[in-house]
């Protein structure tokens, strides 16, 4: 076993979410400084607001393509990559006095967005069963928490010190994150095979970028326009022929057929609609907050108060992470999904009912925030547990992604409403009372629509959050054909190789992962069209093999210290799903 997987699990969950919070923070940091950018960088009001798009678009392209990436070529080398971009961004646009450099700075901070599915993935990978659930819900909630917490500290900078120390902090966060990646989280040895889609890789860009743009800018270049349209039209010839694309391809970037599984394409569709609930209040608490008490409903504050009423609900989603996991693994993350959009509906309707003191706010968001922080442990386990290890990153870039269109969908029909329900007050048009109401309502019904998905997603527990106890499986023939020995020719240096052959009696790929004592994923790999495996870099001790065609594992074995060769014969695949943790069942004798 390496140096490096005798991290302390609680060392890769702390780095992992802490570089989660600080990606999250790149798309608060700018936001006390919206009014401002204009004079800033000396340009339009509508050219400033590239600055925003550009990173919205940039996390669009990026996540879905290096979660792939990721799955095929080392997920830690991805994340560092991301990070990397991530401090070069900031330091792009700490250095920017004009509107293209802090474009481009902006969009590489974009681009750094595929960490939390990355580090989601690793998750996986590396820790044992029985942490996995809570450093999930953690990783995952971590969008919510930088959020949350990046907006006061960036108010606070932003109102006694330059705008550009806002993304030095930014470019110091990063490298802080870059260096605790590289000294304490390990590379997984969990790979996907095949060669990388570019071709498909460019499609879905070239989709997303279009419907992005259009959905950001169509309240400025009017919905009807020529170019509004004409974008949704190339995103729906794109996607098209994009799927159809796919669908021939033998790697594809991303595997609509897996995407059509009941259980994936169900909770993306309530991560879709989750992300637009989540944002509905991010979009009118801080207006609420701050217009004047003129109004007779606005409260006249600063946003460094919006900062500090919307901080609670970052720690409260922090805080629901072992209650979302603890939830799931109890009664599945079908289960915590259904709560957690119950608890949102609660804070929206709570938002609705009461909005005239700052204490109204600071309740509100706070049962928002532990809806969603429940709501975001429970989306990613119901994706691991209908994908295979080498698709974790891939299938999680793909659920961030789809929350990510949610909050622009959201967005834009809040700008919409908000913009038709206005008042005068003096010679301004301010949105009314009545219009913010509107959109909280639409909020409230979003979190409906998400308990309606969720309840007709399948009822299995998820496994990589909650191992069921299974039935010992039933007698499986097992030839050990050679026993103690010298390490077979091309073994790894530094370990052993296992390798054999998987005897199955349905067609579907095979999936060989081996585990170590404590549940952590050493390895993993696909049986060929012949059924031969092969584990390399493996320790001298006992691992234990489970040996899967989805969606049930079928065999659990343990291979004993000096053991080389391993073959296994599955039975009908109609096994329920096993614990690895608990592998003695079928151990090798």
């Amino acid at each position: 076993m390496t140096a490096a997987r005798s991290v302390r699990p609680n060392a890769i969950v702390a780095v992992l979410a802490y570089a989660g919070i600080v990606v999250a923070l790149m798309q608060t940091v700018i936001i006390p400084l919206v009014p401002q950018l204009p004079g800033l960088l000396h340009a339009s009001t509508s050219d400033a607001a590239w600055a925003i798009t550009a990173t919205l678009l940039a996390a669009a392209v990026a996540t879905p393509t290096i979660g792939r990436l990721g799955d095929m070529y080392g997920k830690r080398r991805m994340l560092l990559v991301s990070l990397v971009v991530l401090v070069a961004g900031s330091v792009v646009t700490a250095l920017a006095d004009s509107l293209l450099p802090a474009i481009i700075g902006r969009t590489l901070q974009g681009l750094s967005s595929a960490v939390i599915p990355l580090g989601i993935s690793i998750m996986r990978d590396e820790l044992p069963p029985r942490r996995l659930g809570s450093a999930v819900a953690m990783m995952s909630a971590s969008l919510g928490v930088g959020g949350a917490l990046g907006l006061p500290a960036a108010a606070i900078i932003a109102e006694h010190a330059d705008w550009h120390v806002l993304f030095w902090v930014s470019a110091g966060l990063g490298a802080v994150a870059l260096a605790l990646v590289v000294v304490l989280v390990p590379e997984s040895s969990v790979r996907g095979g095949g060669r990388f889609d570019g071709v498909g890789a460019a499609g879905l860009s070239i989709a997303l970028v279009a419907l992005l743009l259009a959905i950001s800018k169509g309240a400025d270049w009017g919905w009807a326009s020529g170019a509004t349209l004409g974008l949704f039209a190339t995103a729906v010839v794109v996607l098209v022929l994009w799927g159809l694309y796919e669908l021939r391809r033998s790697s594809p970037l991303v595997d609509l057929r897996t995407l059509a599984r009941r259980q994936i394409l169900l909770t993306n569709l309530a991560s879709t609609v989750i992300g637009f609930a989540m944002f509905a209040m991010s979009l009118v608490l801080p207006q609420l907050m701050q217009l004047p008490t003129a109004t007779g409903f606005g409260l006249g504050r600063s946003m460094l108060d919006v900062g500090l009423v919307m901080a609670p609900s970052g720690l409260v989603m922090m805080a629901m992470a072992p209650v979302s996991a603890r939830t799931s693994r109890t009664h599945g993350p079908k289960v915590t999904l259904m709560l957690a959009a119950v608890v949102v509906a609660i804070g929206y309707v709570l938002m609705i009912l009461f909005m005239s003191q700052l204490w109204h706010f600071v309740l509100a968001s706070v049962v928002i925030g532990a809806g969603i922080g429940l709501g975001y442990g429970a989306m990613p386990a119901l994706i691991m547990s209908a994908v295979e290890p080498t698709e974790t990153a891939a299938a999680n870039s793909l659920n961030t992604l789809m929350r990510s269109i949610g909050t622009s969908v959201s967005s834009a029909v809040a700008g919409v409403v908000l913009a038709h329900m206005v008042a005068p007050l003096g010679p301004v048009l301010l949105p009314t009372q009545n219009g913010f109401r509107v959109v909280l309502a639409l909020g409230a019904g979003a979190a409906v629509v998400a308990l309606v998905v969720a309840f007709f997603i399948p009822g299995r527990r998820a496994a990589a959050t909650a191992p069921a106890p299974a039935p010992a499986p039933a007698p499986v023939p097992v030839d050990v054909a050679a026993l103690a020995g010298p390490a077979a020719e091309g073994a790894a240096p530094g370990g052993r190789t296992v390798r054999g052959r998987i005897h199955a009696t349905a067609a579907g790929t095979v999936t060989v992962t081996a585990h170590g004592g404590d549940g952590t994923v050493l390895a993993s790999t696909h049986a060929g069209p012949d059924g031969r495996y092969r584990l390399d870099g493996l320790p001298d001790g006992p691992v234990t093999l489970v040996v899967a065609q989805l969606p049930a594992v079928h065999e659990v074995v343990t291979v004993r210290a000096g053991l080389t060769r391993h073959d296994v014969a599955l039975p009908a695949p109609a096994a329920p799903l096993a614990d690895p943790a608990a592998a003695g069942a079928g151990e090798a004798r």
